[in-house]
This record gives structure tokens, sequence and C-alpha cells, in this order.
């Protein structure tokens, strides 16, 4: 857990003013002791300030549960998702063979009023990886 400038595409999406500070908790997925995915989730400061959000504990619930109590509570989510070249960091940590792309998953989840209250930025090795939608016509 870390205070944070998120970067720029969290920052807006969290509508944090120029140079905001943002909390910042990360997480290494693995699958049978592979790395899988990079989770980076921020939060903002006025919401979780002081909470158990910024302690290195894992929150009973996860983190929707203490949102809501906080009378924050999840109403809508929000996916981007891109395929990038990795950074030389998310290469290393993912193992990623050769010159292959990563998906990077821009997450935004709103509460009401379509407050802004998380964004989380998850990076796979997209040669594992495949994206699904599903629509309804009408």
């Amino acid at each position: 857990m870390a205070e944070c400038e998120p970067p720029a595409d969290v920052a807006e999406a969290l509508r944090l003013p120029k140079r905001g500070i943002a909390l910042l908790r990360r997480q290494l997925l693995m699958v049978d002791d592979e790395p899988v995915e990079l989770v980076s989730s921020y939060y903002p400061l006025e919401i979780v300030g002081g909470t158990a959000m910024t302690g290195r504990r894992k929150i009973p619930g996860g983190t929707p549960t203490l949102l809501a109590e906080l009378g924050h509570p999840p109403r809508l989510g929000v996916d981007r998702v891109s395929a990038r070249v990795p950074t030389q960091d998310q290469h290393q940590a993912l193992r990623l063979p050769g010159g292959l792309p990563v998906l990077r998953t821009l997450r935004v989840v709103y509460s009401e009023a379509e407050r802004p209250i998380e964004a989380t930025v998850m990076v796979k090795a997209g040669h594992l990886h495949e994206v699904r939608y599903e629509f309804t016509a009408e």
C-alpha cells in the first residue's frame, strides 16, 4: 500500500486534481506458481484514508464490501481493454517470452451519482488470455 500520483488515465478516471494523490494497492496473481496478472488498484484518499484499505492485510469481504461500509457501494463497472507492448517491469514480472503484447484493462468502478471510487489496471500476458463480450439485442 502506498500513496502515489497515478498514471494520467487513472487520475482522469478518478477525477483527481492535477498532481492528485491516490491510494495504490498492488497484487501479482499466480496460477501454479506462474505469474498471470499484475493488478494495481487506485482509490481516492478522501474515501479510503485512515481505513483498513491502507493496511497490508486482506480486507474481509474484499474492497467492495469495505467501500459499501464506507457509504460508497459499487453500482457500475466500466472496462477499457487495450493490447500494448509491455513495459520492461511487466515483461519481467509476467515472465513473458519474446516480444508478446499484454492485455491492459482499465476498470473504473462507480458508486451513487456516478462517483468513481476505484480504478484498477490489470495487465495480463496477451498470448494466455481471451476477451469475450456478451450483449443482448433490444
